[in-house]
């Protein structure tokens, strides 16, 4: 009976992992790219730009992930602003991860030697291409080890898309615990996430393993 029941269980949670994996994957492709642009953004000469991303920081790294995702769904439709509700999780997961990655890209960045941009500058790099072409590829080889902890907590972070309804892993296991009167569910649950958490590992681990040897 045990093993027919968490059969039953494993079958039914699966069905939110579509969701997990869909919040997991969008986010990482665009919050990634946004927090090298906030980095840049964050080190302007131009006082008011970085000011401006400076408060972006603080706001998305100083209140929780939960609270944001509550005030996209259900805060912004008072002004008349309204998003779906994959809509919403996919926009505060972005702003805040984007606010992270900017934050360790931007460490990443001043790590480089200024005189490397000096130059460049001198072969006739524009400042687009010095940070492209240069930088920013650098970055991201110094800071893997930090992005790798960020996407890791990403994968667990996936689980307060519950709030709004949406059936990803966690809702589902919760609703089936609650109308089982069982904690197994929960437990298949957290099974499911430290696979997911152990694939993307080994592969962070790989990507690491092939720069370092490129290197």
């Amino acid at each position: 009976m045990l093993s027919l029941n968490l059969t039953n269980y494993i079958m039914q949670i699966s069905k939110g992992m579509g969701i997990t994996l869909s919040v997991f994957l969008v986010v990482l492709i665009f919050s990634i790219p946004l927090g090298a642009i906030v980095a840049i953004l964050r080190l302007s000469k131009i006082t008011f730009i970085r000011k401006i991303t400076e408060f972006y920081i603080w706001i998305l790294r100083g209140t929780p992930l939960l609270l944001q995702i509550i005030v996209i769904f259900y805060g912004l439709p008072l002004v008349h602003i309204t998003f779906g509700r994959l809509e919403s999780v996919y926009i505060a997961f972005i702003l805040n991860y984007a606010a992270y990655f900017g934050e360790i890209f931007r460490s990443g960045i001043q790590s480089i030697e200024r005189g490397q941009s000096e130059a460049a500058s001198i072969l006739g790099f524009t400042p687009f291409q010095i940070q492209t072409k240069i930088i920013l590829p650098q970055v991201f080889k110094r800071t893997l080890p930090a992005v790798g902890n960020e996407i890791i907590t990403l994968v667990k972070d996936t689980s307060l898309a519950y709030i709004v309804g949406t059936n990803e892993i966690l809702k589902l296991a919760k609703g089936i615990a609650n109308r089982d009167s069982t904690l197994l569910p929960y437990a298949v649950a957290g099974i499911m996430y430290l696979t997911l958490t152990y694939v993307i590992t080994r592969l962070l681990n790989a990507l690491e393993k092939r720069i370092n040897y490129e290197e």
